[in-house]
């Protein structure tokens, strides 16, 4: 149960589980490689139709784990095949649905806003923070979620680092059901059995079309995405937020 990534099926649905508990699901060099493992696995495996990616514990992820950006693993973190977490921009051919436990904060939204459905906790909340810690939401965040809630809100989120309900973003569209928080992992398998039901060419023809409608777009996206990240990595107040942030200490911002 070490593993950082758990891989389980039910049936025709393979359920993910980050399983950093202790550092509340924070994304590191070793969940990246393991997630990575787990989407070849699921692709691989004929038998299963849908997966859910879920958060051991009461949190669905906190992000990117900041020691190990101050490390310098942040590239390996974001970077190489499926971006972050080996995830965000993974090629895949099934559903994913994402049980949202609990809170769903910075690359945490980020692997929310991937898949394709999402199913949350009443109690859970969604945010980028990035802003706070001197870095910005680099996967995929900030133009997943002006495509999933009015623009006018996703930009006051982005800008301020403010928390997303769950409620509230059940009613923009972005969660598609809310559920009790012990049944948030049995609502997901409940939505994956409708999915189940039908033709599987079906699905993955129609998951295939409305993936191409956005991610088009999404190319020029993502090359702006790393020449802003480049510059922002570089600077000192990439250093000085992440820092404060484990000294639990307010940041001292240069601009530079």
């Amino acid at each position: 149960m070490n593993d950082p990534v758990l891989y389980e099926t039910r049936g025709a649905v393979a359920i993910l589980t980050l399983n950093r508990p202790e550092q509340r699901n924070s994304v590191n060099i070793d969940l990246t490689h393991a997630l990575r493992a787990a989407l070849a696995r699921l692709e691989a495996d004929e038998t299963v139709r849908v997966a859910i990616l879920t958060g051991a514990g009461n949190v669905f992820c906190a992000g990117m784990d900041l020691k190990a950006f101050l490390d310098g693993d942040g590239e390996t973190i974001l970077s190489g095949e499926g971006r972050f977490a080996g995830f965000v921009q993974a090629k895949r051919t099934k559903p994913i649905i994402a049980a949202v436990n609990g809170p769903a904060l910075a690359g945490g939204c980020e692997l929310a806003l991937a898949c394709d459905l999402i199913v949350a906790s009443e109690t859970a909340f969604f945010g980028l923070p990035e802003p706070g810690v001197g870095i910005f939401a680099g996967a995929g965040g900030p133009f997943r979620l002006a495509r999933k809630i009015p623009l006018g809100k996703a930009m006051e989120l982005v800008l301020t680092g403010d928390r997303l309900s769950a409620q509230d973003a059940h009613a923009y569209g972005m969660v598609n059901d809310l559920s009790a928080p012990d049944k948030v992992l049995d609502a997901a398998v409940s939505l994956a059995e409708r999915i189940i039901r039908n033709a599987p060419l079906s699905v993955s023809a129609s998951l295939e079309l409305m993936r191409a409608a956005s991610q088009e777009a999404e190319q020029n996206l993502w090359a702006m995405n790393d020449r802003l990240w480049t510059d922002v990595v570089a600077s000192d107040d990439a250093r000085e937020g992440p820092s404060a942030f484990i000294e639990k200490r307010a940041p001292q911002w240069n601009g530079r």
